[in-house]
């Protein structure tokens, strides 16, 4: 860890979740939702709850403690220089942006929020401002930048692994609830498809 160190990046680990409960809170008027909906979609909503308020955390205590390495066996050690610099770049810019990204998304949504895979309400409208205007699913897209920032920032077979099985689980659960809301918003929701991305602005 060259660019921040281990117990400033920690530190700023534990203010960016501490900053999102905040703004969830601000925006949602709730911290936590319990998980409903299909056992996929709850399996997708447990795994997000575990990654963000256990894993992220325990990962900023490692560093900060300096007791990682015993934490995580699997860290992987890196020997050219060059190397470790892109990747800390790189894990910066995309930790940082996906808790930015979340947190828009969450502003924009408002009172309007569910958790992911979940049907809209009656009471719900089609939100296609903020993030939204540029991709259907912001939020899926910050956790899995998050995700990927941490394996950057902390080179584990775990961090890798964790990100891994984040895609493997959103995905199918995009389907899911893309489903609900053509169902929901009808011919609204397929012109919104064809003119924005699932995830990435431009590309997917």
């Amino acid at each position: 860890m060259h660019l921040l160190g281990p117990t400033l990046l920690g530190v700023a680990i534990l203010l960016l979740l501490g900053a999102l409960v905040v703004v969830k809170r601000i925006a949602t008027g709730s911290v936590l939702d319990k998980p409903q909906g299909s056992f996929l979609v709850q399996l997708v909503n447990i795994f997000n709850l575990f990654f963000l308020l256990i894993v992220n955390p325990l990962a900023a205590v490692g560093l900060i403690t300096g007791r990682l390495p015993a934490l995580d066996p699997t860290r992987v050690s890196m020997q050219a220089s060059w190397v470790v610099w892109l990747l800390e770049i790189a894990g910066l810019v995309l930790y940082v942006a996906g808790f930015l990204l979340m947190g828009w998304a969450l502003l924009t949504l408002g009172r309007h929020y569910q958790l992911g895979g979940s049907t809209p309400r009656a009471e719900d409208k089609m939100v296609i401002r903020g993030p939204y205007r540029l991709i259907r699913h912001p939020m899926y897209t910050a956790a899995l930048s998050i995700a990927l920032g941490l394996a950057c920032l902390i080179p584990s077979w775990i961090f890798w692994g964790v990100f891994a099985i984040y895609l493997v689980l959103i995905i199918p659960v995009i389907s899911l609830e893309e489903e609900g809301l053509r169902k929901a918003y009808s011919v609204q929701y397929g012109a919104y498809q064809q003119r924005t991305k699932r995830l990435v602005p431009f590309v997917y």
